[in-house]
């Protein structure tokens, strides 16, 4: 392998604010430039007289750590040879991210037969920066005396397509990955904490609960009170499962205080110990005041007041219990829709359930849906499709993820799928205030964007087109004021599309 050489060149000074890279105080030799030149792999194998026409006909620009090689928006007239130094590009519309497009001897800039016009990003040098600047009305000159650098240009060219689109695809799907950490984030964040809290009160209440069952035991008198309060316990947790399954007794939060304030002045006129304690249980399970008049007749005094806290302090480890079960039940949920989304462990091309795909995706925006209402209407008669299936689910997250911004997380999402002949048809609509009539053939194009910089890199729709185009189908969009729907169509098999 070659052994990259080091050149001690000549530097603009430093200052506080970035400068432009500039021409050296002293130009530096020919023999210098060319042994440089030949350590550029794209110009591997030129004659000694090809080196020395770059080498004369090229400007020279030198500059410390951090200057500026060219700047977003300027136009561009040069191809840049980068002879040392690395050059570190970031757009002012992406935010954080910033990405390497040239090292030491590396070929960039504008190139021969480049539609190339101006520079889509801020350029800054990472350490010294030595590089050749060829004008573009050299161009022809350039191509007549070295003839290989028309296809070494054209290879350069097809390769810097393929590394910025996989740079900008990896830049989206950052960004997404982000926004999706963060949903997923919050919501395990609440059942996993309401089961924190349900296990902690838990274990605190057991021991209790124990205390009062054994000194319950001693107080009744006789075997016969004991089965008519287990009679009653039995009755009261009929009465608790038939208030649970049907409209509750309190219909308001006004109603409920109400009836808890009912339940505690009951609980005081008997002199009933701890009634702040056990009103609440009682409340909370929708126990009417005229079963605990049955309880007073059916136990004597010394037995109502533990009896009350016996039975509150079981509900209410019910209650913990049950809350335990269902924050587990949403967590193992979140987990299979993240499976489900990302298609994790599974062959990349397989029959997807459209339906299902779809579900999980939503899942990863529950955070941002408490406020939207969600209308799902599902054909039952649309078979599976042949996709890839993660692939498929970043089509839908873009569409349910651009509707949200649009709506500002407050309106209808509606969602339908159906089948019309061969083809599967998504439809995604939403009730904002619509995309303007100037710009809805631009808002495919990659790069345009209409959100807050730093929010997105305009490839949200770019990349669904791709996708989509992917598996033989089509996306379109019909947007009026506050009815916007993307239709997605793609064919159930897509390997006979054509």
């Amino acid at each position: 392998m070659a052994t990259q050489t080091t050149y001690d060149l000549p530097v603009a000074p430093q200052t506080a604010a970035p400068v432009l890279a500039a021409a050296p105080p002293a130009p530096t030799s020919q023999d210098q430039i060319v042994a440089a030149l030949r350590q550029i792999p794209q110009l591997d194998g030129l004659a000694d007289a090809e080196y020395r026409w770059l080498a004369t006909h090229s400007t020279e620009r030198v500059g410390p750590d951090g200057a500026l090689i060219f700047r977003e928006d300027e136009p561009s007239f040069h191809m840049t040879l980068i002879l040392q130094g690395e050059v570190m590009v970031r757009r002012r519309k992406s935010g954080p991210v910033a990405r390497f497009v040239g090292r030491t001897s590396r070929v960039t800039g504008k190139l021969p037969f480049s539609r190339m016009k101006a520079w889509g990003a801020d350029g800054s040098s990472v350490g010294s920066i030595w590089v050749l600047d060829i004008h573009e009305d050299l161009f022809p000159e350039m191509l007549r005396v070295i003839p290989s650098m028309g296809q070494r240009c054209v290879t350069l060219l097809l390769d810097r397509v393929r590394d910025f689109t996989r740079m900008d695809e990896q830049a989206e799907k950052l960004l997404a990955l982000g926004k999706l950490a963060a949903n997923l984030s919050h919501e395990l964040n609440n059942p996993a904490s309401a089961a924190q809290r349900s296990a902690a009160s838990l274990a605190a209440e057991l021991p209790e609960g124990d205390e009062e069952k054994y000194r319950l035991g001693r107080l009744f008198a006789t075997d016969e009170e004991l089965d008519r309060y287990n009679s009653w316990v039995r009755r009261a947790r009929d009465e608790v499962r038939s208030a649970a399954g049907f409209s509750p007794i309190p219909r308001s939060p006004l109603e409920a205080s109400d009836h808890e304030a009912e339940i505690m002045r009951w609980l005081e006129q008997r002199s009933v110990d701890s009634p702040w304690n056990i009103a609440p249980a009682l409340a909370e399970s929708r126990i009417p005041v005229a079963m605990l008049d049955d309880l007073a007749g059916a136990v004597n005094h010394a037995v109502l007041s533990p009896a009350l806290a016996t039975f509150a302090g079981s509900l209410r480890v019910e209650r913990m219990a049950e809350t335990v079960v269902d924050s587990s039940d949403r967590i193992f949920e979140l987990i299979s829709a993240i499976r489900g989304y990302s298609f994790m462990d599974q062959a990349p091309v397989q029959d997807i359930m459209l339906p299902q795909s779809i579900e999980h995706t939503l899942a990863m925006f529950r955070s941002r849906t408490g406020r939207v209402t969600i209308r799902l209407d599902f054909d039952p008669e649309l078979p599976p499709v042949s996709a890839y299936g993660s692939e498929l689910n970043q089509v839908w997250s873009a569409l349910i993820e651009n509707a949200l911004d649009a709506m500002h997380d407050h309106g209808t999402l509606s969602i339908s799928t159906r089948l019309t002949g061969q083809t599967a048809i998504v439809e995604v609509h939403d009730d904002g205030p619509g995309i303007d009539p100037a710009i809805q053939s631009r808002i495919f194009e990659p790069f345009f964007t209409t959100k807050p910089i730093g929010t997105a890199l305009g490839l949200g729709l770019d990349t669904v087109q791709r996708i989509v185009s992917k598996h033989s189908g089509s996306v379109a969009v019909d947007s009026k004021p506050h009815a916007t729907c993307f239709q997605v169509r793609m064919p159930i098999n897509r390997l006979q599309a054509y």
